[in-house]
């Protein structure tokens, strides 16, 4: 009974491994392209999105309520290599809850399908400190003028 077990358990180990060549045989098979399996193609990436508009209408989902974001600037987007998304930079003078000066805060904000999804403290490896900055404030009150006028 135990030399049956043996040849069981050989034949299942020679069907496996004939068995796991066949994805790599069938990329360089002599098939027609037809029959062949399709490797995934990646996503389309999105159009760079408008940083200054996003944080200039969502101050919120960058900062708490009472940080009084105050010189807010943002960086370029910058294609997050993790996926089809976008990273930015972003800085402002905050105040702390109980209205001590916290100076300038730089976070990362993570950007997908044109909506900020997600906010972190700037890290070293975010190369936060070399980025270009532009005012958010110039864009929310050109957008404020727009809208009064007739």
């Amino acid at each position: 009974m135990g030399q049956g077990q043996v040849h069981v358990a050989a034949l299942l180990a020679g069907a496996a491994l004939i068995l796991s060549g066949c994805g790599l045989a069938d990329s360089h098979a002599v098939w027609p392209e037809v029959l062949k399996v399709k490797a995934n193609e990646p996503a389309p990436l999105e159009a760079p999105p408008d940083v200054k508009r996003l944080v200039a209408g969502r101050l919120d989902s960058v900062f708490t309520a009472g940080s009084q974001p105050a010189h807010v600037r943002v960086s370029a987007p910058l294609h997050d290599p993790r996926g089809t998304g976008w990273t930015a930079c972003v800085r402002a003078e905050l105040t702390s809850v109980i209205g001590k000066p916290l100076g300038t805060q730089t976070y990362r904000i993570f950007i997908n399908d044109g909506a900020i999804f997600d906010r972190r403290q700037a890290e070293a490896d975010d190369n936060c400190v070399t980025e270009t900055y532009e005012p958010v404030e110039s864009t929310v009150a050109a957008d404020a003028q727009r809208s009064t006028k007739p």
